[in-house]
């Protein structure tokens, strides 16, 4: 048995995991031995993909407040934001832009020398700090960069973890595959920070890399831990058809327009005063509304769509704060948006349930944190504002780099190691190459990207959802006979398929009951049997246990400390 032991481990190299291993690695001034365990190579995160800002509020002298960014991020959210979590997410975020400055990040600057900002939608001031439309990949960098100055911290490129191993209510360690040899590991630690991000290629029609299958939620989840709020999920408004890259809000920032096929500007309909930068879960509903009302363009593949025109912005200012979505969009979609509007629609985007954690980023179980969008300390509700998934990743990547460094300083020993669970791993991977394969995994794979398009995309009713569960409680089953083509340890990217095809599955079940049994709109959950918010019935959080039978749902109460919930009015 391959046992691998380091002080604290961080399973995932996006923005909270490398936060992360930076704050526990400042803390103890490079002494504590660090692991980061990524099922990519190190510098391939999703969180590269991010585009268009991180949001704070910086500019206290020109009218913005932390009060007015958690106002925004309360109503954004439909007030389903713990209001706790809320509060010392904007106190601190300004000190992260401010870290990021001091270890190198080339932020875009006013004339001034200030670092500069941009509106952003749902947020009543220009908040959004930025480097181009380049913004998640100099962040990941500035922080790679910034790990170098410590030699104790370890790195695991293409490792992919297949379980969690809690005994009696308690961390013991975790399985992996190291998926360059073939080689099943165990690793233990004293802590573990889970920062694994979303689950978004559920979706067919996806912004997310083919690696963001929520293998840590589902992971998690088996183990025991509860998955919060996983019916909300986020659909931007601008994804670029027919691929789904996003086209970042900041395209929408800078002054682009949405125009329907009779060409009107059709957001003054539906968001008067902040028009296209209205929170994305309205403007995603507005766009679908002309589509169906036929004031959208068709294509055959049935992936209609509207316009975002940045044509009367100029080469000039496309070239500066735009250049990769110009580059994107020739690249794409064979269009220069400096001469010609952009197909659009919307795209799952952003998966804003998670781990169930506490304020701290702490898990139910003891010395078991979660910090990015793998996690739901509640900061976004039903409706996360663009500029503060980033954001959120930076402050709990922090919060839980320390608190996981403050329990390790606790821990004499490492954790027992339950045996008998591990050798029931290695002996169920190892039954996986002997499995005969009856059923094809990529048809299974196709099938549920389809329904979840199809049914529990930006509107959802009772029998479109009815219809998806069946669906996926099907698949579920003829998953049962699927195996591998490929027999071969090394690089074996057909394992790694079934691997994520089991855990998008094990989500999906979660997703759409939950959002059967939420009955009401609120959100990225818009239900057309259901158009109202009912705050009566259902202020509140689910809660969804596994079973071998499938999901148990229970219901948390919200966190409201500063402001009732009110109409929403943009």
């Amino acid at each position: 048995m391959n046992v691998l032991k380091h002080d604290l481990i961080i399973i995932g190299s996006g923005l909270a995991g490398l936060r992360a291993a930076l704050e526990a690695a400042f803390l103890s001034k490079g002494e504590l031995d660090i692991a980061l365990v990524s099922k990519t190579q190190l510098l391939r995160p999703h969180s590269v993909c991010a585009e268009g800002g991180t949001g704070a509020a910086l500019r206290i002298d020109e009218g913005d407040s932390p009060e007015l960014h958690a106002w925004d991020t309360v109503k954004g959210s439909d007030f389903l934001a713990d209001q706790d979590a809320v509060w010392r997410f904007v106190e601190l975020i300004p000190q992260e832009i401010l870290k990021l400055d001091h270890w190198g990040i080339p932020w875009a600057r006013r004339e001034n020398g200030k670092i500069d900002q941009r509106p952003f939608g749902g947020h009543s001031f220009p908040r959004a700090v930025f480097a181009a439309d380049k913004t998640g990949f100099f962040e990941v960098h500035t922080m790679y960069d910034n790990l170098q100055r410590f030699s104790n911290v370890h790195r695991y490129d293409e490792v992919m973890v297949t379980s969690l191993l809690i005994e009696d209510g308690e961390y013991r360690g975790f399985t992996a595959i190291d998926l360059t040899r073939g080689e099943f590991l165990v690793f233990q630690s004293k802590a573990l920070i889970i920062a694994t991000g979303g689950a978004c290629r559920i979706y067919g029609f996806t912004t997310y890399s083919y690696t963001v299958t929520g293998d840590g939620m589902a992971i998690a989840y088996r183990a025991g831990l509860p998955l919060k709020d996983m019916e909300f999920v986020q659909f931007h408004p601008t994804g670029l058809v027919p691929s789904g890259i996003l086209i970042t809000e900041a395209a929408r920032g800078e002054g682009g327009y949405l125009i329907n096929n009779l060409g009107e500007r059709f957001m003054g309909k539906y968001a008067e005063k902040m028009m296209e930068l209205a929170p994305r879960d309205i403007v995603s509903r507005s766009e679908m509304q002309e589509i169906e009302a036929g004031r959208g363009f068709t294509r055959e593949d049935g992936l209609d769509y509207v316009l975002l025109d940045l044509t009367h912005l100029g080469r000039e200012k496309i070239n500066e704060r735009l250049p990769l979505i110009r580059e994107v969009a020739i690249k794409f979609a064979g269009i220069d948006p400096i001469e010609k509007p952009l197909p659009v629609r919307p795209v799952a985007h952003y998966s804003m349930g998670g781990i169930h954690v506490d304020i701290d980023g702490q898990t139910p179980v003891p010395g078991v944190y979660a910090a990015g969008e793998v996690a739901c300390v509640s900061l976004h509700g039903a409706n996360r504002l663009g500029t503060n998934s980033t954001a959120e990743c930076l402050v709990w990547g922090g919060i839980t780099g320390g608190k996981a460094y403050e329990n390790v300083k606790k821990q004499k020993a490492f954790p027992k190691l339950p045996t008998e669970m591990v050798l029931r791993e290695e002996a169920r991977i190892n039954e996986i190459f002997n499995k005969p394969n009856k059923e094809s995994l990529y048809t299974i794979r196709k099938e549920l990207r389809e329904i979840m398009d199809k049914n529990v995309g930006v509107y959802r009713d009772e029998k479109g959802l009815t219809a998806a569960l069946n669906k996926v409680r099907e698949l579920i089953q003829r998953f049962k006979d699927c195996g591998l083509e490929d027999k071969s340890k090394y690089y074996n990217t057909d394992l790694v398929s079934y691997l994520e095809m089991e855990n998008m599955l094990t989500l999906a079940e979660i997703i759409v009951l939950g959002a059967l049994e939420r009955k009401e709109s609120r959100g990225g959950h818009a239900r057309r049997d259901y158009p109202n918010r009912d705050d009566e019935n259902w202020l509140k959080h689910t809660l969804a246990y596994y079973t071998p039978q499938g999901p148990r749902l229970e219901y948390l109460p919200v966190k409201i400390t500063t402001w009732k919930p009110v109409e929403r009015k943009y």
